[in-house]
């Protein structure tokens, strides 16, 4: 997150602000923080995922939504933007605006080089407060990775992990499948392009 020098912020003014901006913005603390735009991979990876989850879930309670529904983790008030969300059942806002959930079921974060660290540490541990969530998802943009964090009965989160275009991942709370071909589907990655991933060429 890229920090904005602004006097601290109520929650009530950050909504004020953010519904009139033309620009995301993450609050947390009384601080606003300007999230960065996606790149092209990026955006394949969101639009591929969501048309491969879109027609498992066409027919039943749950819904999903791309990019700009804002989600609130409510024990620790931060304000964000999954890359995708997923509920089932009714859901829960924080006011008649009905943009910002409060019951996600499912979370998905494409990952990128400006926001790896913070999707995998700090933000997870937000995400994991949230009551309602059973499953959080990372995709690689570097490789063809997807890990599923899913919370079990005692609390735990375990880990499941798919690296190649055959494997899939199956999401238990949605009763759904990730297929890896699919989520990849017209995204090229070349070795030249993890290492511009990772900072070690120059863009």
């Amino acid at each position: 997150m890229t920090a904005q020098r602004k006097p601290y912020l109520t929650e009530q003014e950050y909504m004020v602000f953010e519904r009139d901006s033309m620009t995301k913005h993450e609050y947390y603390d009384g601080q606003i923080y300007a999230m960065a735009g996606a790149s092209r991979i990026h955006n394949l990876i969101v639009g591929n995922t969501l048309a491969a989850l879109h027609g498992q879930l066409r027919r039943t309670p749950c819904q999903i939504f791309p990019n700009d529904m804002r989600v609130k983790v409510q024990k620790t008030g931060l304000h964000t933007y999954p890359d995708l969300v997923i509920l089932c059942g009714a859901p829960h806002f924080t006011d008649d605006a009905l943009d910002t959930l409060l019951n996600p079921l499912v979370l998905i974060e494409i990952l990128s080089p400006s926001t790896e660290r913070y999707d995998r540490g700090l933000k997870f541990q937000h995400y994991r407060t949230i009551a309602t969530l059973q499953a959080y998802i990372l995709i690689a943009q570097d490789q063809q990775q997807i890990e599923q964090y899913t919370k079990q009965a005692n609390g735990q989160w375990v880990l499941q992990e798919a690296t190649s275009s055959e494997a899939s991942i199956t999401i238990a709370a949605i009763q759904s499948t990730l297929v890896l071909a699919d989520v990849y589907e017209k995204v090229d990655i070349f070795p030249d392009n993890t290492a511009l991933f990772r900072g070690l060429l120059p863009e």
